[in-house]
């Protein structure tokens, strides 16, 4: 006997009325009992009303998995108002992930070839929802009789049925190739902007198919060429742009067609040049066919006349004070190359001193990748970095400092120029903390160059030792300064001790100490060493336990080994990045500045090693490695990390571990030679594709044997073409050299579609952990 229950109505006026989620919870595990027992009964008449029950039950977030197996059964019912209730479960329910979903294969290809119209458009959305790779391959020869059907309705849900396919089996392509140049002559809008969607999938995704299009360029350009002109149709039309959802689609395929192609590039110039001019720019939708228009003239082989009108438009949208207008900012970014690498960079150096907060952060990070792209001198480079770190410090990304500071080391010709501008902009400027640390670091190791002078590059800089001096406490004085920024300023002072000349004749300044409580005020010194030692001493209690170690490191190198103090505090050697550019394309920066710390150096004779083991941190990077165990024979560990002498590191080839719809993760290792438990993967994600990969995370796990630290990535959108991979570095730690496992889990949104892989990494390379 079938247990009475409520009516669909009735639940949602008893579930809205519940006071509390307690209520709420007891209203809805008493129907879930109920609908439970209607469906052990086995009720054919009331089945379709208890799984409408239960769906709305699911959208309240509830657990409706018993619900599968009646989805099914209503599928496979004659009746329609079963079918069309199942259907919605089966999209609601149902998913990739669960073998069930397989079993309503048969019942799809059924009312595919029934006929009734209502019953072919359940079923087609069916299956471009939940739709497997399996279950595309055995129905893509009735979706595509569906796609020259007399009627409409089915016709345009046939054509996004064939999308999905082909997102999920590009090998489908030669299938639904036909088709579309008849469907192309379809006066039906949506049918119309279903096919553009589909010929963009196609080509994308088959070379074969991309020269095949081509042949329709023409044909493309009239429609475009109708739509501008005279219209589509009125009912379409927004804001007096005619159809632009049409517009933006057919200028996507465009671009694509006409992307290194001579021929169809001219034939699209003189169209683009006509909606580039006259359309409308007071409403949302004009300047979205606008922003479309200026990438695919930037993506084609365009003339030049046109493509100094996109970059008008472009600059038009840049001083538009409507948010939904800058997107215009990405497209600058991704328009950077090494010819207008100055004069783009120069526009976005503009924009980002007066854009809003939110848009700080994204301008200032672009900026900066394509300086280090396509910077045309070391100098330019330098002064670009500076400047963004003047404007937007606070917004830049964790490696800018420690690019900067790698970048001014490798210049030897430009020491005194950049120890003279970062002085100056320190002097004017002491809250944006990127630019402070990398000053006080350029001061500590060119400190010399700043006193000397005689710099042809920039204008006479008369600075004294007492200046820079009082600079750096004012620095650790700040209350905006982080912690880091006091250990480069604390690190600085200690490097000026071996390179200030000091003078006799002048006494100390003891504001510091006596706001400490350190010293009486009538207390004088007469050696900048001492006033400098004194100082430091005060940070041996700070709180921070980072900078309170510095302290007391340095407290004891002036005390115990004080002759020693000068070769210790040496300028840091030249730091050259290894490989090619293209090897650095793919590399992240954390890994680039890990082998780089393993450039060996000169050992010196100094027996320095029961000191020096306290001496394993460096100032400024993100995550100090681990302490370096010093090796046989003496050799001198430096005081700010640097590696003694070592062998260089074993090769280990790459590894590509995933690959889907032109996403390529791709992992790089390297193994410093001073730790041989730890190891560096660099994951790299590039995007091949014709759409930008959005929102991308990328977790990793390892057994309880290993310690991981997983790294911020370089950003979470990989650009389609590609463009910049984004970056990960992951430090593994692997005391008992036991052979790895990882597992990935990666994820995304990519052509429209959230998506989320899990995987394990089984082939990696031995070298790892012998």
């Amino acid at each position: 006997m079938v247990v009475s229950s409520l009516k669909l109505q009735d639940l949602i006026e008893e579930i809205r009325g519940a006071k509390t989620q307690a209520q709420e919870r007891e209203v809805i595990q008493k129907e879930c009992a109920h609908i439970r027992a209607s469906f052990r009964d086995g009720d054919p008449l009331h089945r379709h009303r208890q799984l409408a029950k239960l769906l709305y039950v699911h959208m309240l977030g509830y657990p409706a998995h018993f619900g599968q197996m009646e989805c099914l059964k209503l599928i496979a019912s004659p009746r329609f108002t079963d079918k069309r209730v199942g259907y919605l479960g089966a999209m609601l329910l149902l998913d990739e992930r669960q073998d069930a979903h397989l079993l309503i294969t048969n019942s799809i290809k059924n009312d595919l070839s029934q006929g009734i119209q209502a019953v072919q458009g359940l079923a087609l959305c069916t299956l471009s929802t939940v739709g497997s790779a399996e279950m595309c391959r055995d129905l893509a020869t009735e979706v595509e009789k569906l796609l020259l059907q007399p009627g409409s309705y089915v016709r345009k849900k046939a054509v996004l049925t064939a999308v999905h396919m082909i997102r999920k089996v590009p090998e489908l392509s030669n299938i639904f190739l036909p088709p579309c140049a008849q469907l192309l002559h379809e006066r039906h809008h949506g049918i119309l902007l279903g096919t553009i969607t589909l010929i963009t999938e196609l080509c994308e995704r088959s070379p074969a198919a991309l020269k095949h299009f081509r042949k329709v360029v023409p044909q493309l350009v009239q429609i475009l060429q109708t739509l501008v002109t005279t219209g589509y149709s009125v009912e379409h039309s927004i804001s007096g742009v005619s159809d632009p959802f049409l517009q933006v689609q057919i200028l996507r395929l465009l671009r694509i067609l006409g992307r290194n192609h001579e021929e169809s590039s001219e034939i699209m110039n003189d169209l683009l040049a006509q909606v580039a001019t006259n359309t409308d720019t007071s409403r949302n939708a004009g300047n979205a066919v606008l922003f479309e228009t200026v990438l695919t003239i930037m993506d084609i082989r365009s003339a030049a006349g046109l493509r100094v009108l996109a970059v008008n438009i472009l600059g038009r949208f840049l001083l538009n004070n409507d948010k939904n207008i800058r997107r215009a900012l990405e497209l600058s970014l991704a328009l950077v190359n090494s010819s207008n690498v100055r004069a783009m960079t120069q526009e976005l150096q503009s924009f980002l001193e007066s854009c809003l907060p939110d848009l700080r952060a994204d301008c200032a990070s672009g900026i900066l990748l394509a300086a280090e792209r396509f910077a045309p001198t070391k100098r330019w480079h330098i002064d670009t970095i500076l400047r963004v770190l003047t404007t937007a410090g606070t917004h830049v990304r964790d490696d800018a400092v420690a690019n900067l500071t790698q970048l001014i080391g490798g210049a030897q010709e430009l020491h005194a120029y950049s120890v003279r501008r970062l002085y100056s902009a320190l002097a004017e400027d002491i809250s944006q903390q990127p630019l402070v640390q990398v000053a006080a670091w350029c001061i500590g190791e060119y400190g010399d160059l700043l006193l000397e002078g005689g710099c042809e590059e920039t204008e006479p800089l008369q600075v004294e030792e007492e200046k820079v001096l009082a600079l750096l406490e004012k620095v650790l004085q700040s209350h905006m300064s982080l912690p880091a920024t006091r250990g480069y300023a604390l690190t600085a002072l200690m490097k000026l001790s071996t390179r200030l000349r000091g003078d006799n004749n002048l006494s100390l300044p003891c504001h510091i100490l006596e706001l400490k409580g350190r010293l009486p005020s009538h207390s004088h010194a007469t050696l900048w060493p001492s006033r400098i030692r004194q100082v430091v001493s005060i940070y041996g209690s700070c709180l921070d336990v980072e900078l309170q170690q510095r302290a007391v490191e340095y407290n004891t190198l002036f005390r115990k080994y004080d002759h020693m103090r000068a070769a210790i505090l040496e300028k840091m050697p030249l730091v050259e990045r290894g490989g090619t550019q293209d090897e650095e394309a793919k590399e992240s920066k954390e890994a680039q500045l890990s082998e780089a710390a393993l450039v060996p150096t000169e050992p010196q004779a100094s027996k320095l090693l029961d000191l020096l083991d306290l001496l394993d941190g460096t100032f400024g990077a993100t995550q100090p490695p681990p302490a370096l165990e010093p090796s046989p024979g003496g050799t001198l560990v430096h005081l700010l990390d640097l590696p003694c002498a070592s062998p260089a590191p074993a090769s280990i080839p790459n590894l590509r571990v995933f690959e889907r719809e032109g996403l390529q993760l791709n992992l790089s290792f390297v193994r410093p030679p001073g730790t041989p438990a730890l190891l560096l993967i660099t994951v790299t994600a590039v995007n091949t594709s014709g759409a930008d990969v959005t929102h991308f995370v990328c977790q990793a796990a390892v057994p309880k044997s290993f310690h991981l630290q997983l790294q911020a990535p370089s950003g979470d959108t990989v650009p389609a073409q590609g463009g910049l991979p984004v970056t990960q570095l992951l430090r593994i730690l692997n005391p008992n050299k036991a052979p790895l496992r990882l597992k990935l889990r990666l994820t995304y949104n990519h052509f429209g579609q959230s998506v989320q892989e899990i995987f394990e990494v089984n082939n990696l390379p031995v070298e790892m952990w012998q």
